[in-house]
């Protein structure tokens, strides 16, 4: 069995030499393409990172007798009551069952209604698993595999041998951006600040905060108040100045967009809807509402098509994971069905489709106190447009022997985050055509001329 250490060592050796060339290619520019432009109706992907490595064997259980046991018997002290687990209905072709964490019962009410599905066993690769490979150490890892730094990197990226700063939700707006940018404001929109997964060689992300309106503006600005109305007259002077220096003149140049950019947003979030839907106050569920207020505002944005970022951290659970995600699964479950029934008041839940990301998944086996960084984990999506009520993927056979197990109950990925992406992109509007230049390692796994679906969880 292959060692964690010998792992490591070997998946940083690759790919370090092939980075700047991967870098070189995605920052060439990606030629507008008119059928993406052009895509008819309103579509979004709503990304959910959660942060740090959520410990996923424990949110997706598997229920059945035979391999109940061997999850007790593998998890030990990490192991959830098997009458504790919320039933989902349904089986899989081999009469295998599962159960949502405790503390998750709106997800299992989402999961039966069909408005979501789960995604299982997902990682980075760079081709098919082989075990034999991998045991003999010929196999070609991700680059920094066990690394935070390097896996959410490449949740972000969907480039598993090289670190780059384009992301595949950006790649997809600089293809996109044209036709759905409306004075400064980007169809990329951030409630967590600057993030690789929005970052494309033109298009970034619209950075909003879950309160008010979302994007704060320089304060007193034009407020309303003799300082500001000053305030705002100075500005405006020196911003109107014509900078002779190049770097105050790109300042100026951006901090006037930015100040143009934050009027339109605020004015667009005066249109949106006032909601019934009650949202709870943690900070997902408080996300989750703005982001429905800011689809709630898309014609006066005169957006078509647009992605949203939130990161919820906090998952890093070494030790203590059962009292943790006691305490913060709910909260994800929560926003997610209020998040939902907000999209139903608005018309849009069709056209929006939610989906959680990860650094990683992490060992089956204890480390006495908690569990520590794996590789393949399971994932929701949600969305009037996903096929739920299913589970997709292959949810590993769980054994002490499991060809899939590299160590420590590390278990490789079945799925590739490709896979995975490809269906959303799909979905999104992204032209066959123009699916490698979003997901440069797709073709190991997927054919973008292909007429069947990566996965099938969405209805494209």
């Amino acid at each position: 069995m292959m060692t964690r250490r010998s792992f490591l060592s070997h998946s940083c050796s690759l790919g370090i030499a092939s980075a700047t060339v991967t870098s070189t290619m995605l920052s060439l520019g990606m030629a507008r393409t008119a059928a993406a432009q052009s895509a008819p109706g309103y579509r979004a992907l709503v990304c959910v990172l959660l942060a740090g490595g959520n410990d996923s064997y424990n949110m997706l259980v598997p229920t059945d007798n035979d391999q109940y046991a061997e999850y007790r018997a593998i998890r030990a002290d990490l192991a959830l009551p098997q009458n504790e687990l919320l039933a989902l209905p349904g089986a899989t072709s081999s009469g295998r069952a599962y159960g949502l964490h405790p503390g998750m019962p709106e997800l299992q009410s989402l999961f039966a209604n069909g408005d979501a599905a789960m995604l299982a066993n997902v990682g980075t690769l760079l081709e098919a698993y082989d075990a034999q490979a991998v045991e003999n150490g010929t196999a070609r890892l991700p680059l920094g595999l066990f690394s935070h730094s390097d896996q959410i990197n490449q949740w972000q990226t969907a480039v598993p041998n090289g670190r780059v700063a384009q992301g595949w939700g950006g790649r997809i707006a600089d293809l996109m951006q044209d036709g759905n940018m409306q004075n400064g404001v980007s169809m990329n929109i951030s409630l967590s600040g600057s993030n690789v997964f929005q970052s494309g060689d033109q298009a970034g992300e619209y950075s909003i905060e879950a309160t008010g309106n979302g994007a704060p503006g320089l304060n007193a600005y034009g407020d309303g108040t003799e300082f500001g109305a000053f305030k705002k007259q100075i500005v405006d002077d020196l911003l109107a100045v014509q900078q002779q220096h190049i770097l105050r003149r790109e300042y100026s140049r951006r901090l006037r967009g930015a100040i143009d950019a934050q009027a339109v947003f605020v004015d667009a979030m005066d249109t949106s809807p006032t909601l019934n839907t009650e949202f709870s106050p943690g900070y997902f569920s408080q996300s989750m509402r703005q982001i429905a207020r800011v689809i709630g505002a898309r014609d006066a944005l005169g957006a078509t098509r647009q992605t949203f970022f939130v990161t919820v951290g906090g998952w890093d659970h070494h030790d203590d994971v059962l009292e943790n995600q006691a305490n913060m699964l709910p909260g994800i479950s929560q926003g997610l069905q209020e998040f939902r029934n907000a999209l139903v008041e608005l018309g849009v839940f069709n056209e929006v489709t939610t989906f959680t990301t990860s650094d990683f998944g992490r060992t089956l086996t204890s480390n006495g106190k908690g569990s520590d960084h794996g590789w393949g984990g399971h994932h929701i999506v949600m969305g009037g447009s996903v096929n739920g009520a299913a589970i997709y993927g292959d949810y590993p056979i769980l054994s002490e022997s499991s060809p899939l197990d590299t160590g420590r109950g590390v278990y490789a990925p079945t799925t590739s985050v490709d896979e995975y992406f490809a269906e959303l992109a799909r979905w999104f509007g992204v032209p066959a055509s123009d699916l490698d230049q979003v997901l440069p390692n797709v073709r190991n796994f997927y054919s973008p001329e292909s007429n069947e679906a990566p996965l099938g969880f969405l209805s494209v």
